[in-house]
């Protein structure tokens, strides 16, 4: 086994953990107090004020309440951006699981005052409505009083959606919290070679995760079974999570008169159904792609066959100098910053007060949530990243990520609280253009045509487990909504089929799946908390090559070309949810509606696969 490898996933040290003082000093500052009961009176005076009256207002007061609704809002939210930041970083600690339970219970309170303005501006009459959408003063406005229609057929009344919001205190909301704190107080048990004598180590889910990385594929198979046990010994109670929350969907479906599944989802994230079957139409159309890429990449490696675990290896043509071990901390940061700096001078600004005011939690520690994330928190402060950085060269990847959600969040935050935040559909443009510039960069660097090659397979690897892994994601994901609500109460082994099924129509017979393959949907945030999240994963990465091609071939014309298409982008960003996603990607003169939108993302992936193809001869 690789001992270097598997020690410097396990012993990082001096990462950066967050300073959370500029949204309040503890989780005991009483400043929380005040802003929540700020809030709630606030919400009550905006509630006697304008009930029943929205209609006779002028668009002028109609934009003082807006005004009024957004403000009490950012000022009463802010509190529980802090304490679920706060238990993210450690949900160990009972005081801050304590914190998040009591805020989520007061705003859902302040949020009970307000309710009614969304029903009475949905119970107005469209002559009425058009009127209001046409005058200059709600030109701001426009798109988050139309967005806010959509939901009209599904709406109830305000009885009704108070007592919705009140029993979520003690349903889904609760249940996901549950989850992440069993996942997160797992101990995942892997034997490793250290310093030439085999130990056993007790792993957080993000240290073996980053293990299925390694170059030595004793320890990726040692990973796999160490992460399977693991999730295996609480399988009785994730099963059951995962069963009362796709029937605590059905429900809402029923009474809010969805259709399917992926409907509420599908308007939130303002794409309407037909769009979202063409994406996964095409996706599966191109299925080929994957089987591919796959056996050029066990041919790579020199193996017999591909497991699942055998996925993310590195090639073995990396030298010593470009092993997982090489990324420390200021050397992968300063990478980073360095390939948004070659985009725009304005990123490479917005990076540098992330690193250096610390606004980014990398360290790694008992109790710390898994994965990644960027919480844009409220406008009048600035977002916070988490990350679990081990070293590897998917960290920088991962980093480049979650920095370009940071940019995305920071500009955004102009246009105000109720429109800051994007539709998941466009939620990862920047996130993905990061990744983008970064791989530029590394490639740009690279000495010789092995080390493209590997850098090139790398990212490819990135590419599938977004694109179509994603896609394979939501149809295992309906699969799992349509059975449960067929045949009742699902048992792990019913969700293992279900999930085995739909990864084997993606990997053909390109990639043996083990048995341990079969419990890895128990470990995936996304269907606890953002049901039907994972396809705007696909979309969003075809969406963003898109957008990245256009700019390298706008930088191959000239630097003025260049120079507009990273002013569109920026306005593009810095517009956040204030357009539709349509309208907004006008910007960069792209249009996604065009029949061809998704092949053409394809088109860019197959073509990647031929240069990898042509540096393999």
């Amino acid at each position: 086994m690789n001992s270097q490898v598997t020690t410097s996933l396990i012993n990082k040290t001096d990462l950066p953990s967050w300073d959370l003082s500029d949204l309040y000093k503890s989780i005991n500052d009483p400043q929380i107090n005040k802003d929540i009961q700020k809030g709630l009176e606030r919400a009550k005076a905006f509630k006697e004020k304008y009930q029943n009256k929205l209609i006779s207002l002028s668009p002028m007061q109609l934009l003082e309440a807006i005004k009024e609704i957004e403000a009490l809002h950012e000022e009463s939210d802010k509190p529980i951006c802090y304490a679920s930041l706060v238990h993210a970083a450690d949900s160990a600690k009972p005081e801050h699981g304590a914190l998040v339970s009591k805020l989520q219970e007061e705003c859902t309170e302040i949020h009970n005052q307000t309710t009614f303005f969304s029903l009475e501006w949905n119970a107005i009459p469209d002559e009425v409505v058009n009127k209001f959408l046409q005058a200059p003063e709600l030109s701001k406005y426009k798109h988050y009083l139309t967005a806010i229609r959509k939901y009209k057929p599904h709406q109830l009344t305000e009885k009704e959606e108070v007592l919705w919001q009140n029993l979520d205190l003690t349903g889904s909301s609760s249940w996901s919290r549950l989850f992440d704190e069993i996942i997160s107080k797992i101990k995942f048990k892997v034997k490793l070679s250290i310093d030439g004598q085999i130990q056993e180590k007790e792993m957080s889910e993000e240290e073996v995760l980053s293990l299925l990385y390694s170059s030595d594929r004793q320890v990726r198979e040692e990973a796999a079974n160490s992460l399977t046990e693991g999730l295996k010994s609480q399988a009785h109670v994730l099963t059951y999570i995962f069963n009362i929350l796709v029937q605590d969907h059905s429900i809402e479906d029923r009474i809010r008169k969805f259709e399917h599944p992926k409907q509420s989802r599908n308007i939130s994230n303002e794409i309407d159904d037909a769009a979202v079957e063409a994406l996964i139409k095409a996706t599966e159309s191109q299925v080929a792609l994957v089987s591919r890429f796959y056996k050029l990449k066990k041919k790579l490696l020199g193996l017999d066959e591909m497991a699942d675990y055998d996925r993310y290896a590195p090639l073995p043509s990396l030298d010593e100098k470009t092993e997982d071990s090489k990324w420390n901390w200021p050397r992968a940061s300063e990478f980073v910053l360095g390939a948004y700096k070659d985009f725009s001078p304005k990123f490479a600004e917005i990076v540098k007060e992330f690193l250096d005011k610390n606004w980014i939690d990398a360290a790694l520690r008992e109790g710390k949530r898994g994965g990644a994330f960027s919480a844009s928190t409220v406008p009048s402060v600035h977002p916070y990243i988490l990350v679990n950085f081990t070293g590897t060269s998917r960290d920088l990847s991962t980093l480049a990520h979650e920095l370009g959600h940071g940019i995305h969040q920071y500009l955004s935050r102009k246009v105000g609280y109720l429109e800051s935040d994007t539709p998941l559909t466009t939620a990862e443009t920047a996130s993905v253009f990061g990744e983008m510039l970064t791989f530029d960069k590394l490639v740009q660097n690279a000495t010789s045509k092995e080390e493209k090659l590997s850098l090139l397979v790398t990212k490819l690897d990135e590419i599938f487990a977004t694109v179509f892994r994603q896609v394979f994601m939501t149809k295992f994901e309906e699969k799992l909504h349509l059975n449960r609500r067929e045949k009742g109460e699902l048992k792990t082994e019913d969700i293992n089929a279900i999930w085995t099924e739909t990864n084997k129509q993606m990997f053909g017979d390109s990639v043996r799946l083990t048995d341990n393959y079969s419990y890895w949907w128990l470990y995936i945030p996304h269907f606890i908390h953002s049901p039907f999240y994972c396809y705007a994963y696909s979309f969003g990465l075809l969406l963003s090559i898109t957008l990245y091609n256009e700019y390298k071939k706008r930088s191959s014309e000239s630097k003025e070309a260049a120079d507009k298409f990273v002013e569109q982008y920026t306005q593009i960003l810095s517009l956040g949810g204030s357009l539709n996603p349509v309208d907004l990607i006008k910007i960069a003169e792209i249009d996604i509606t065009h029949p061809d939108f998704w092949l053409n993302g394809f088109k860019l992936i197959e073509s990647m696969i031929d240069q990898a193809e042509e540096l393999a001869k």
